[in-house]
């Protein structure tokens, strides 16, 4: 796990928050790569959830909503974890994380009888700060959806079945912290919302958990890293009939990825009685009038990333190149799929001395850049540059060398079976759009 930290940091993945003033806990910024590399995870999810069906449709809401929404969602009432105190050095842990033998730095053993913290932010809509104009920062993404799901259903002209699909900012003011990325307070969600008629529930709760997992490994992540974790009925959420997480094993073991949860129809009637609205559904066909139930495929994009990270994460003893540099050390490949790497293209000169080379090499990059996020590196021998794209997940590097000037064309590299072979420059855009 460190050595990934050590690559993100130093490869411009993922930096900690205001590292400048020592940084904040659990808060994270993604650099140049790290914010290509998770847009392109969720560019994957909304073409594979919402362009490629006919079924679901995307809305963008608000951080902030109406206080009452929480009220009405049960998030103020059991959105919190169990907190304790070390009465030695008063800090603050989960009671259900932490055991007997897993205690303090400080040694301390003895802790304050545990009470419940809400895990929401506070803030306030308008100038004064009291309880009239109290709210939070959303926790979850999908509130939003439900609240609008009537005003969806009706202005597209939906059917049950049919989903509402979320991506964006949550905030969730942890207590225990740690594993990196893994548990942050301020993360990116990507969440559906699939309204089904009752008695369809388990039937489609099915089907959904088959391509949830299935988009997971359609992204890269190894078969044999992933498993299901059903939820105990004691253990489920308060509005949840069935959850059913999708676990990564990260180098620290198998831990959630992301999960489905069958809300039945809690949600839409709770904000009905709340609001005053009708959010039934009307059934043109069978007549008859009915609370839809909800179906839940959710996950972090942070999360998502940090498992893309480790399994993509490949050390090759002695190197894959045979300069002598390179049999000492230890090449690091980021293993990525295609899809999702960050630069899918490196440009590479063979040598920077020779300005007939680097004039030919930047008009091929200029060339591609329209099509491709490339790269362009002419710093130190081209060995090194290679290893330094391996580095970074890049699938193609393209080499100009003195048989370029001569036959106008360039090698192509492929990260990951080293294997080389020459095409046309005028040829180089259809080629790479069908390798990627």
């Amino acid at each position: 796990m460190q050595k990934i930290i050590s690559l993100v940091k130093r490869r411009g993945f993922i930096f900690q928050s205001s590292e400048i003033y020592g940084g904040v806990e659990a808060l994270w910024d993604y650099g140049p790569l790290g914010s290509l590399l998770k847009n392109n995870i969720r560019k994957e999810w909304l073409k594979r959830f919402v362009q490629e069906r006919e079924d679901t449709v995307l809305i963008d809401g608000t951080v902030l909503m109406h206080p009452k929404t929480w009220e009405a969602s049960g998030h103020l009432e059991s959105f919190t974890d169990p907190l304790i105190e070390c009465k030695k050095c008063h800090a603050r842990f989960r009671e259900d994380q932490l055991t007997k033998k897993e205690c303090p730095q400080c040694g301390g053993k003895d802790f304050t009888p545990s009470r419940q913290f809400n895990l929401m932010f506070k803030t306030f809509l308008g100038p004064v700060d009291d309880e009239v104009h109290l709210t939070y920062l959303r926790p979850e993404s999908a509130q939003s959806i439900f609240t609008n799901f009537k005003l969806v259903q009706e202005s597209m002209r939906f059917k049950i079945p049919f989903g509402i699909a979320q991506t964006g900012r949550c905030f969730r003011n942890e207590i225990t912290t740690g594993n990196f990325t893994f548990r942050s307070r301020e993360f990116d969600i990507a969440e559906i919302e699939y309204f089904v008629e009752p008695g369809e529930d388990e039937k489609q709760f099915n089907i959904w958990l088959e391509n949830w997992e299935k988009f997971f490994l359609e992204l890269g992540l190894k078969k044999e890293n992933l498993r299901r974790y059903e939820h105990p009925k004691k253990s489920l959420s308060h509005y949840s009939k069935r959850t059913v997480d999708i676990e990564y094993k990260f180098p620290w073991g198998f831990a959630e990825l992301a999960g489905i949860a069958n809300r039945t129809d809690y949600d839409l009637k709770r904000h009905a009685q709340f609001s005053g609205q009708d959010l039934s559904y009307f059934d043109e066909e069978k007549k008859k009038k009915y609370h839809p139930y909800v179906i839940e495929p959710t996950l972090g994009l942070e999360r998502i990333v940090l498992a893309l990270l480790c399994d993509a994460y490949t050390e090759i003893k002695g190197g894959r190149t045979k300069t002598t540099e390179a049999t000492k050390e230890i090449e690091v490949v980021l293993k990525l799929n295609k899809k999702i790497a960050p630069i899918k293209v490196a440009v590479l000169p063979l040598v920077r001395n020779k300005p007939a080379l680097v004039k030919k090499a930047k008009e091929v990059f200029q060339l591609l850049k329209p099509y491709f996020m490339c790269q362009y590196d002419d710093v130190g021998s081209i060995g090194r540059r290679y290893r330094r794209m391996d580095e970074i997940g890049v699938p193609y590097a393209l080499t100009c060398d003195f048989e370029t000037l001569e036959k106008n064309d360039v090698t192509i590299r492929d990260r990951d079976t080293m294997s080389q072979k020459r095409i046309k420059i005028k040829d180089l855009i259809g080629c790479l759009k069908k390798l990627l």
